[in-house]
């Protein structure tokens, strides 16, 4: 019994060592003050430490409750954050907001945290702490540094579809004949005028936003004590990239096999909940429910007294139809009629996941539209800023979505738009098979994340594609198609010369011709 007893034990320890073993050490860094853009890393982390990780997390967003094998590093308060912050009169200058201002904004202006008295010290973490250190790209890449101050493999996450300016850093191919902008409200399948617009937006911003990026070289100089030429020798120390989309709601195009489709990583497995009050009132919304939010970070509450009153009188129209309208209730409340229900804060998947909610109301963000799609709610998009634009314009050509604009909304066009979401039943129908599509994977988004992740710390940087390392003029062979030009015109100058050469040399050796005598009469 006792050499039982032995064996058991002994396969046990050897189990706890193998897990041990694979156990990582993870640095994740979020540095955009975007609530946005720190969800989807809540749910990945936290679910990273369910299997045996340790995570240490920057970010502006520092969790409320505590949990194992979690740590957080917080910049709160270091800089203004994007939470119920973007007012009306913010959206329209956004909508008109310069490429300098833009990198100023969310690149260089992020970058500059890297003085902060927090983050010189995780630069003197010894190196060999952390196994793999996940950042976030946006327009801040400055934040790739850590992991060659670390030595440790670094990961991208992207949480928005990925933007332009990003694919010449991993040498994907953008090719605005079928590939929309980040800027763009076009589809794949363009006209003549829009491919002309998409071509000239695409390389607009692109080339635009990545000389102002360049500025970055210098802080990553100043603050990592790193001497770089270009921000391409940084994107040399990612491992992979993990991306926010999924063909079935976005782009269909090449990538590299560092580029990973994680669309939805923030929805599976996701434990919200509705409180019981606010379960009971959906339960109640027998005649169906429409859920409005404009996101976490637009301020509903800045926008003037008309476009406000357009909401209300249009949810009024709809009963017996209900609203859950997210806001200030205090604001609010003495302005909206009996069938609207608003609260501060709503936990949008469990929302989103009730039977009797029918319709979305949204900006477009992609998050919360990824959870409208997993869960087959249509959407009544009115697009304010960035992306939101592109987001909801595919929405509406695949059938489950339709887009107002915000500048020419009216109570009718609004009333008019949910009422047909409502009952027109294409909307439902194009949505619930745009929704098998987005699930029907051969691993789920969470599952895929964390073994990119998992990968990239054990293997590092071997799905490079060997593109990345060649500058642009040769990735483009314009050295080889001037070397095939040059020989070529060498070849035509020697063709003429020679045929110039033989015409001389013949025209030398053939007999001048005498001149016929005239006849005398």
């Amino acid at each position: 019994m006792s050499g039982i007893t032995s064996i058991f034990l002994s396969a046990f320890l050897l189990i706890i060592n193998n897990e041990n073993a694979s156990a990582l050490r993870v640095l994740a860094i979020y540095p955009f003050p975007g609530k946005s853009h720190s969800i989807g890393a809540e749910h990945l982390l936290e679910e990273m430490t369910h299997r045996g990780h340790t995570v240490d997390v920057v970010s502006h967003f520092p969790r409320e409750k505590p949990i194992p094998n979690y740590r957080d590093i917080s910049l709160r308060g270091l800089a203004p954050v994007f939470a119920n912050s973007v007012t009306y009169d913010k959206i329209r200058q956004y909508n008109f907001i310069h490429p300098r201002e833009f990198v100023e904004l969310a690149g260089t202006g992020v970058c500059d945290l890297l003085g902060q008295p927090v983050l010189q010290e995780l630069m003197k973490t010894p190196k060999g702490t952390y196994d793999v250190v996940i950042v976030h790209l946006f327009l801040a890449h400055c934040f790739i540094g850590f992991g060659e101050k670390l030595n440790a493999p670094v990961v991208g996450v992207v949480t928005s579809k990925l933007p332009d300016w990003m694919f010449d850093a991993f040498a994907n191919p953008l090719n605005p004949s079928y590939m929309p902008s980040f800027f763009s409200s076009s589809t794949q399948r363009m006209t003549f005028w829009e491919r002309l617009r998409n071509t000239v937006v695409t390389n607009r911003f692109r080339l635009q936003l990545c000389y102002y990026m360049e500025a970055e070289s210098q802080q990553v100089e100043r603050y990592f004590s790193r001497k770089i030429s270009s921000l391409d020798e940084l994107y040399k120390d990612v491992a992979l990239v993990l991306v926010n989309e999924h063909f079935s709601v976005n782009d269909i195009k090449p990538a590299t096999p560092d580029i990973i489709d994680v669309g939805g990583l923030h929805i599976y497995n996701n434990t919200q909940q509705l409180t019981t009050e606010l379960r009971d009132w959906l339960d109640e919304s027998t005649e169906g429910c429409v859920y409005f939010t404009f996101g976490s970070t637009v301020n509903f509450e800045s926008f003037p007294e008309e476009v406000l009153r357009i909401f209300y009188r249009s949810f009024e129209r709809i009963a017996p139809v209900r609203v859950l309208m997210r806001g200030d209730p205090e604001f609010h409340s003495k302005d909206l009629s009996k069938n609207v229900k608003i609260v501060p804060w709503a936990p949008q998947i469990a929302v989103l996941k009730h039977k009797n909610v029918k319709a979305f109301i949204t900006h477009g963000g992609l998050l919360g539209t990824q959870e409208a799609i997993a869960y087959k709610v249509p959407l009544i998009g009115i697009p304010l800023f960035a992306d939101q634009y592109t987001n909801l314009r595919n929405y509406a050509n695949r059938g489950f979505a339709v887009v107002l604009e915000l500048k020419a909304l009216t109570e009718d066009s609004l009333t008019d738009a949910i009422i047909t979401v409502l009952r027109d039943p294409t909307y439902s129908e194009n949505i619930a098979r745009v929704s098998e599509l987005f699930w029907d994977r051969p691993m789920n988004p969470l599952d895929t994340a964390i073994y990119w992740i998992e990968y990239a710390a054990k293997r590092g940087p071997v799905l490079k594609s060997p593109a990345s390392e060649l500058s642009w003029w040769k990735f483009h062979l314009l050295d080889v198609y001037g070397f095939m030009l040059m020989c070529a015109l060498t070849i035509l100058c020697a063709i003429i010369k020679l045929i110039t050469l033989l015409r001389s040399r013949a025209s030398r050796v053939l007999p001048k011709k005498v001149p016929k005598s005239k006849k005398h009469n």
